[in-house]
């Protein structure tokens, strides 16, 4: 028995040793450096391991060839979220590392999670969190000293740019990268009540360590957007009041100084807290100060986050019930704004603190530069200017009709759990047809597109033959407002705004001049409107007057001969 006794002590120690909480590298550097992405993952992996409370699911792929993961956390383990849905939980997505130069997210959730399963901090059983450690893996994997070089820490950081050299933070619309479509998978999987993109502000400085990106609430529309504007980020200003953080809105300020007031980020779908607001959710984007101490930062993040659950838990059945109303809504509304300014004339007031700042030789250029005096803090009023109007609204159709040969946009459709119905039978319809009647392409590459805006259109009724196996949209579903913001051409990230409809901008068809001039010449006999028009067309432009070539080109155009697709838009609009 006697020899027993060391092994049975070896055992318990051992037993104890596995139980005690897990230590973050943040912890054992003492809040200097952020770890290496296999760190990352296998410390979730031991947690996971350690409590019945964390889930580490695999999910979709990335560009850099390792899978998205997912950490869920609830106090009864369940991490099946059709049964989490069902139970009435409420959900929320905090995502981190979008950009792994800016980690604070990344080391502050992994804090929380561990004192959760320590008993550190209690969430609600109303709660479901679902950490993604890391999103940008690829720019995780490309650490350096010499990323981000003006933050104040962590010592190595991540690159902003993916594995394709991409900001996944413009993604998520075009979904060029394998990490934005298995967002999308994620996204709707978790249906979140309330998403968290965490990041790292730079800009001016001051002396906020946290500010925060609350998506636009006239944008988000409603009643959610009365509520996210009038209490949910209210309550979030006092609850880190409380915690010792004066948090003010995101300081949309660059290039000059702040204390006269800014305007509210423009959060359009390409981003993260735009996206989701699609898909009425509560969207926010923290962003702590890069020039504050990284272990300050972190320890911000993490009670930014005790604070979205505390209020979710608070208000969910309000939260919950916002959410259904605009669901609800959404398959009914008539009318869609696809385009917004920003109203000057209305502005709240928010509580500044900044420091002088003031201008000095350079010691680069010898010309006057900026710089901030923090030997001079003040604290001031500023005006904050979050008012947007929409610009331009459109009606909803019955339905839309894609053909099947514009697949690369079916299929990010249905990856966001869009409802296609093909047709049985080849079939001619009735629909209201657009024509790009003019547009602006940027002249250099955004992103890998050369994005088109200031899109002109002409509407007109047509019958159109279409092919059994084309996809009709009908638009009594949840992704009706996704819809109308993706597919209708003048909208600021639709998808021909990101040049996946460029095809039809091109003429295919052309003629042999010789050989047209007779067939033109007959044509022109059989139609004396298009005569007029020749001649009206001569008479006020000269240049096209000495040109046979633009006349014989433009009663081509002006024929049946030419192309009917060309510029054409080939999302058809049906309208009874």
């Amino acid at each position: 028995m006697r020899k027993l006794l060391p092994v049975f002590g070896l055992l318990v120690s051992s037993i104890l040793f596995a139980q005690a909480p897990l230590q973050t590298y943040f912890e054992k550097t003492k809040g200097l450096e952020s770890p290496v992405y296999a760190d990352i993952i296998s410390w979730w992996q031991q947690l996971d391991a350690q409590s019945g409370k964390v889930k580490l699911l695999t999910m979709g792929p990335s560009d850099a060839g390792f899978p998205l993961h997912l950490a869920v956390v609830s106090n009864n383990g369940d991490y099946n979220f059709n049964s989490i849905h069902k139970n009435n939980k409420r959900v929320i997505l905090i995502n981190n590392g979008i950009h792994p130069g800016e980690p604070d997210g990344i080391d502050a959730s992994m804090l929380l999670a561990r004192d959760i399963v320590a008993g550190k901090v209690k969430i609600p059983d109303n709660i479901v969190l679902a950490f993604i450690p890391v999103y940008n893996i690829g720019g995780c994997l490309n650490r350096s000293a010499n990323y981000r070089i003006d933050q104040n820490g962590p010592k190595e950081k991540g690159f902003r740019g993916n594995s394709q050299n991409l900001d996944l933070n413009r993604d998520f619309i075009k979904c060029d990268t394998k990490e934005a479509r298995s967002f999308a998978e994620i996204f709707h999987l978790t249906d979140p009540d309330v998403f968290v993109d965490n990041h790292v502000s730079d800009g001016a400085d001051y002396q906020h360590v946290m500010t925060l990106l609350t998506t636009q609430h006239d944008k988000l529309g409603g009643d959610m957007g009365e509520y996210i504007n009038k209490q949910f980020d209210p309550a979030l200003r006092d609850g880190m009041k409380t915690k010792g953080y004066d948090l003010v809105p995101y300081v949309n300020n660059f290039g000059d100084t702040p204390e006269s007031g800014w305007t509210e980020y423009w959060d359009s779908p390409r981003y993260s807290s735009g996206y989701a607001t699609l898909w009425n959710t509560f969207a926010f984007v923290p962003e702590t100060h890069m020039l504050k101490p990284y272990e300050q930062r972190v320890k911000a993040t993490y009670a930014l986050m005790q604070c979205f659950i505390d209020f979710t838990a608070t208000h969910d059945k309000e939260i919950a019930g916002l959410r259904q109303q605009a669901k609800e809504k959404v398959k009914t509304q008539s009318l869609f704004p696809i385009s917004w300014k920003l109203d000057k004339s209305q502005s709240a007031t928010i509580t500044f603190k900044g420091f002088v700042a003031g201008r000095k030789p350079s010691e680069v250029s010898g010309l006057p530069r900026l710089y901030y005096d923090r030997n001079q803090p003040f604290e001031k009023q500023v005006p904050f200017y979050n008012k947007y109007v929409a610009q331009q609204t459109v009606s909803k159709p019955d339905a839309y009709i894609i053909p099947q040969g514009w697949w690369k946009v079916t299929d990010l459709l249905r990856i966001n759990g869009v409802i296609l119905e093909p047709l049985k039978k080849d079939s001619s319809i009735e629909v209201e047809v657009y024509h790009i009647d003019d547009y602006k392409t940027s002249a250099r590459q955004y992103e890998m597109h050369h994005s088109n805006s200031e899109v002109k259109i002409t509407a007109s009724k047509q019958v159109i033959r279409f092919r059994k196996g084309d996809l009709v949209i009908p638009m009594n579903q949840a992704a009706n407002r996704f819809l109308v913001e993706t597919l209708e051409p003048q909208s600021e990230d639709s998808y021909f705004s990101w040049n996946f409809f460029d095809g039809v901008l091109g003429q295919k068809e052309g003629f042999s001049g010789y050989s047209f001039e007779d067939i033109a010449a007959a044509y022109l006999k059989t139609d004396a409107g298009l005569q007029a028009k020749l001649q009206q067309k001569r008479a006020t432009d000269s240049v096209f007057a000495k040109s046979g070539g633009a006349q014989l080109n433009f009663v081509f155009q002006n024929s049946p001969y030419f192309e009917p697709v060309n510029l054409r838009y080939p999302v058809y609009r049906l309208v009874h």
